[in-house]
């Protein structure tokens, strides 16, 4: 029997990277609903290739103009709770939602108990203690689709989690590893979109260039894993071969190497427990470039500190840091304020977290908003 999907986010890189793995074993996979939030023209075409029962547009009044795009007698689904409705019914949701908008899919999905395929991990690191109490829902579990989190995840197959010593997370370094701070003054946002080996999305490209990416990543290993800050170590891996590692306490480490292909955690996610029978991100051993690995530029990047500051702090100070980080890019990438302003912007928003405890949804929603307010306030002071 084939196994149902709901692709949330199913024009984005990730969603579109989910279509390839999914067409590439059409007999294993039924695509039951597709959503995105504007991207009706993808989604319609996406639709007449994949043929879904459901289409969700989170923009309701683009939901007329889908309906001419969409297969005849397909449900469409419009507004700002249509993503959610569509993450429900599929054995697993894959959430590729950019951002804080992602969290409704997360809680729907597991509060259904289904399996989430975890691309958005805004939604776990913002609303990390709200989510833990859906995802006990029986039925319910987390693969994560980001390639460290997904090499973690096949790495602890090989022991129990009490034997684990630490959780080593690479990074490639972005498109400005090696860079001072003096150099980092002036990047334009051509530069910082150039990432040496991922294609992603702009929120998650920047996110790489000031290593917040990982520190966000740093947030997710702690709730996804329950492992103590201390025992996540980051250490920087230009190749993008080692996607991450797992120590035991006998000092054996567990390492899972692929190329740089984000099909490969996709279809780990989708077929979880079993394999995908398609080699994506296969290695030549014969022609297998050199490893390297180094000590982030912490300095350079205060990005990476802030991250596990925000974790330690808990509460909701990670949706403080998550809210400042979206609008600190946001306002980047539109040339309102030079690179280095984003870890500025968001060391003076976490400096006014007030320390507030995340037990419901309005609660994250709310601290979300009062941090992107006070990060706007802290653009405004650095514009251009």
């Amino acid at each position: 029997m084939s196994t149902t999907v709901s692709l949330v986010g199913s024009t984005g890189s990730i969603g579109t990277q989910a279509v390839d793995v999914i067409e590439a074993e059409p007999d294993r996979y039924r695509v039951v609903a597709l959503g995105a939030a504007t991207s009706i023209d993808v989604l319609g075409a996406q639709a007449h290739r994949l043929r879904p029962d459901k289409v969700a547009i989170a923009d309701a009044d683009l939901a007329p103009k889908l309906e001419e795009l969409v297969p005849a007698g397909t449900e469409v689904l419009g507004g700002t709770d249509a993503l959610a409705d569509i993450s429900r019914d599929a054995d697993v949701v894959l959430n590729a939602v950019v951002g804080f908008a992602g969290l409704p899919v997360t809680m729907a999905a597991l509060a259904a108990g289904r399996r989430l395929a975890l691309a958005n991990k805004q939604s776990l690191i913002a609303a990390g203690p709200v989510v833990q109490q859906v995802r006990a829902t029986p039925g319910a579990e987390i693969v994560p689709v980001d390639s460290e989190h997904s090499a973690i995840h096949q790495c602890l197959r090989a022991g129990r989690r009490a034997e684990v010593r630490r959780i080593v997370l690479t990074a490639s370094g972005g498109p400005f590893r090696g860079r001072r701070v003096e150099d980092l003054a002036d990047v334009t946002v051509e530069e910082a979109l150039a990432h040496p080996t991922w294609n992603m999305g702009p929120q998650n490209t920047i996110d790489s260039s000031t290593l917040m990416n990982k520190g966000l990543e740093v947030i997710e290993a702690h709730e996804l894993f329950g492992v103590d800050y201390d025992d996540v170590e980051v250490v920087v891996h230009p190749q993008s071969i080692v996607h991450s590692m797992v120590e035991f306490g006998d000092g054996a480490t567990i390492a899972q190497l692929s190329n740089p292909d984000m099909r490969l955690p996709i279809g780990y996610a989708l077929s979880y427990p079993d394999r995908s029978g398609v080699a994506f991100g296969a290695l030549d051993w014969t022609a297998a470039p050199r490893l390297d690995f180094e000590a982030p530029a912490v300095d350079a990047f205060p990005c990476l500190g802030l991250a596990y500051r925000a974790g330690r702090m808990g509460g909701t100070a990670p949706a403080w840091l998550n809210a400042a980080n979206e609008v600190a890019v946001a306002s980047f990438l539109e040339g309102v304020i030079p690179w280095s302003a984003i870890a500025e912007t968001i060391r003076e928003v976490l400096e006014e977290h007030d320390g507030t405890t995340p037990n419901t949804v309005d609660v994250v929603i709310d601290a979300d908003r009062r941090a992107r307010e006070r990060a706007r306030r802290a653009v405004q002071k650095r514009a251009r």
